[in-house]
């Protein structure tokens, strides 16, 4: 069977059945933009908690770490080129996942792994303690790209992150080569940014902050940003790009007074975004290191 031209992401995460969250959100940007999902649910819900209580379906712990079993010894390997992972269900879940990722990197050391560590906001820890020590002990070592936002990088590095400075001293120190730091300090008044550091660059992304907003924009982003690097983009302009396509789908989600991000309405945004976004050069903590 010969490899399709984009290769494949298996996105893993939560699964709702109204909604553009968790891999709603994740697998439509990346089938959008071309790339083949393997679409793994954590947990199934029919609807983000954020709208209101409703049943939790779960699986065993002990089928979730057969299936992953069965996508690490699946004929079809071969096409995967990339993995990307949101909400867990259990800290077993992703002792599952970690060793699916490790079978896979046997196979392609070249695959990319990109981990939304999605754990908590500004309100604290929303998952169990047990499965955020698994995220950052299991699968941030992993990762490639990590894309946590603020909150979740200040409980990762048990740190407080009030500049953008302390951010970049923190993604540093935690590891990964790419980390994207969602909810980052603007420079803009009445912004929110995006902050992107690797070994080489320290980047924002600005654009104005929307009060209010619906679900799923820290999904839509991890997802974006993986797809446009698979593309063989820089980072700044995968960040460029991911940023502009984020900020362009929730404005016009907005201004259909809208709950949910209005995706399948907005496909051409994923693709060829027209919001302008402001991208500015930071001083890399490496280079202040060096004077």
């Amino acid at each position: 069977m010969s490899e399709t031209v984009n290769g494949s992401v298996i996105a893993i995460s939560s699964q709702v059945m109204r909604g553009s969250v968790g891999n709603r959100a994740a697998a439509f940007a990346l089938e959008t933009l071309g790339f083949p999902v393997w679409s793994v649910p954590t947990i199934v819900m029919p609807w983000h908690p954020g709208q209101g209580p409703s049943t939790r379906l779960r699986f065993p712990d002990a089928d979730f770490e057969k299936a992953m079993d069965d996508l690490a010894n699946a004929p079809w390997t071969g096409e995967v080129k990339a993995v990307l992972t949101g909400y867990f269900g259990s800290a077993a879940q992703v002792r599952a996942v970690a060793r699916l990722i490790k079978t896979l990197r046997e196979k392609n050391p070249d695959l990319i792994y990109a981990c939304d560590p999605v754990m908590g906001d500004k309100g604290g820890l929303y998952v169990p303690l047990e499965t955020a020590h698994a995220i950052l002990d299991e699968l941030i070592p992993l990762a490639s790209i990590a894309t946590p936002n603020r909150y979740e990088l200040a409980w990762m590095s048990g740190a407080d992150l009030e500049t953008n400075a302390t951010i970049m001293d923190a993604a540093l120190a935690l590891g990964p080569a790419r980390m994207l730091v969602t909810s980052a300090v603007p420079m803009m008044a009445g912004g929110i940014g995006n902050l992107f550091l690797s070994g080489k660059a320290a980047l924002l992304a600005e654009h104005r902050s929307i009060d209010n907003v619906p679900n799923g924009l820290g999904d839509l982003l991890g997802a974006l940003f993986l797809a446009r690097v698979l593309q063989g983009m820089s980072d700044e302009k995968a960040l460029q790009l991911a940023t502009a396509s984020v900020f362009e789908i929730l404005a016009r989600t907005m201004k259909r007074g809208m709950n949910e991000l209005t995706l399948e309405t907005d496909a051409s945004s994923l693709s060829t975004p027209m919001a302008m976004v402001q991208m500015r050069h930071l001083m890399h903590p490496g280079r202040l290191k060096q004077k």
